[in-house]
């Protein structure tokens, strides 16, 4: 998620540029909206940045505010409706919005929307076009209100502060009208959002990375709780909501970068000294440490330092092939393991190897590693896993909604180890993760490997079809 308010620079090819550096985050739909000061243009389609623009299609989104998005569904079909930014247009304002997280008043805010527009939410089917919605609906409506003391000076910044408190769940928000550019993040901040400064404007993002990639200096995170405006006057604020951090750890296990920074700390050196612990926690004789590649690179040299032992490449990976924990359906994840990966036989034959992941979540992973390296010949194989179990579902941006997906839900580690064939498996502790990030673990959501969700959700309300079924 990107947003650009700059009268000095292509604004359509920044944001491809930061969605490009943001593709790791989601990889079903790619769309930029611009818009020149009186109308928005939107382009939008299914695939990779990559695939969805050219050339010839960035040329004609001439404006001087951009808003582009990166898809990973977590609630409504892949599919083009659903596709990001969303757009609304009323006779008095047009919108258009990208969002990061996911919402657990959906049906709530569903019914809402419907109830201020006077009809039935449009084509789309995700939490995102329910806001969008509710931003342009007239502030006459039946919504819940805020009183605020800050000058508000359009209807979408005023629609915004009111509907915002009612929001439960985790959005970090990017969306601009014909003037103005917008943010906001959730009050716990579930989801990373930060400020950048260019030499003529202003930039928005899901990761510091995206803006190193633009040339834009980080200025700071968005606060949770906190609307800013972006527009000719520079950047105001405004507080919607008091501020309950509760970041999600699995940003620093999986999710970000490791070039990005969250809460001023590194996540690259965040995930070596996780393998550092790791590798107290779960020594083992061998001869060679190797990652997974990507993710599992910086924790693995982080086992070797921590442990002794040598650190080495026995995994190629097709740089080609996406992410494979974050495609949609299961037969796709599969087939995605075995083009991803390939050994390295000359390094692993007769080798007592230490194999460092980030997560085991449905075991796919892990099992068809562990197979293809006794294949090319390796004496042992001991998994190491530089996060604890994933035993419990996400509700706040995660695709995994229900127990019956982990294989942590169900089986314990002896069990695991089992089922994926290794000689050996070991996590690292919950406290182990949480003391590398070197945050207080009262401001990080550890519920995926606990259980304890930092707010209340009604599991019966949830589901990445829920707005599927009700219509």
């Amino acid at each position: 998620m990107f947003g650009v308010w700059s009268h000095g620079e292509e604004v359509a090819k920044l944001a491809y540029f930061g969605l490009y550096a943001l593709q790791h985050r989601g990889q079903e739909s790619a769309g930029i909206a611009v818009s020149d000061g009186s109308r928005i243009m939107v382009y939008k389609d299914m695939g990779l940045v990559a695939q969805v623009f050219n050339e010839t299609v960035l040329n004609t989104l001439r404006g001087y505010i951009a808003v582009g998005h990166c898809r990973y569904s977590t609630t409504g079909s892949s599919v083009w409706e659903n596709a990001q930014p969303t757009f609304r247009a009323t006779p008095s304002v047009s919108l258009a919005l990208s969002h990061n997280g996911n919402l657990i008043n959906t049906r709530e805010l569903a019914a809402l929307a419907g109830a201020e527009s006077g009809r039935v939410i449009p084509a789309g089917t995700s939490d995102t076009d329910v806001l969008t919605s509710l931003f342009v609906a007239p502030s006459g409506g039946h919504g819940p209100r805020v009183s605020t003391s800050t000058e508000v000076t359009t209807s979408i910044e005023q629609n915004a502060l009111r509907v915002l408190p009612a929001v439960r769940g985790a959005f970090s928000l990017v969306f601009a009208d014909a003037r103005t550019l917008y943010a906001a993040r959730d009050p716990q901040g579930f989801r990373p959002l930060v400020l950048g400064r260019l030499q003529a404007g202003w930039v928005v993002a899901s990761e510091t990375a995206a803006l190193d990639i633009v040339g834009a200096t980080l200025v700071r995170e968005i606060e949770p709780g906190e609307l800013i405006s972006i527009d000719e006057r520079g950047v105001r604020t405004h507080r919607f909501a008091v501020a309950e951090p509760r970041g999600c750890l699995f940003e620093y296990v999986y999710l970000a970068r490791p070039d990005t920074s969250i809460s001023g700390r590194g996540v690259h050196a965040t995930r070596v000294e996780v393998g550092r612990r790791l590798a107290a926690e779960h020594p083992v004789d061998a001869d060679l440490v190797i990652p997974v590649p990507e993710s599992g690179t910086p924790a693995a040299i982080g086992y070797a330092q921590g442990s002794g032992i040598p650190y080495g490449q026995g995994l190629v990976k097709n740089s080609y092939v996406g992410r494979t924990f974050i495609q949609p359906s299961q037969s796709i994840r599969q087939r995605g393991i075995k083009l991803k990966l390939n050994p390295l036989r000359d390094v692993i034959a007769g080798q007592r190897l230490v194999v460092v992941d980030d997560t085991i979540v449905r075991g796919n992973t892990q099992r068809a590693i562990v197979a293809m390296l006794r294949e090319a010949g390796a004496a042992e194989v001991h998994v190491r896993i530089s996060s604890p179990p994933v035993s419990w579902p996400c509700f706040f941006g995660i695709d995994f909604a229900s127990r019956a997906e982990l294989i942590a839900g169900s089986l314990d580690v002896e069990a695991i180890r089992d089922s994926i064939s290794a000689d050996s498996l070991g996590f690292v502790s919950l406290q182990g993760l949480i003391e590398a990030t070197t945050l207080p673990a009262g401001q990080l959501c550890h519920a995926c490997f606990d259980g304890d969700y930092p707010l209340p959700v009604a599991e019966s309300e949830q589901g990445k079809y829920l707005l599927e079924r009700s219509s």
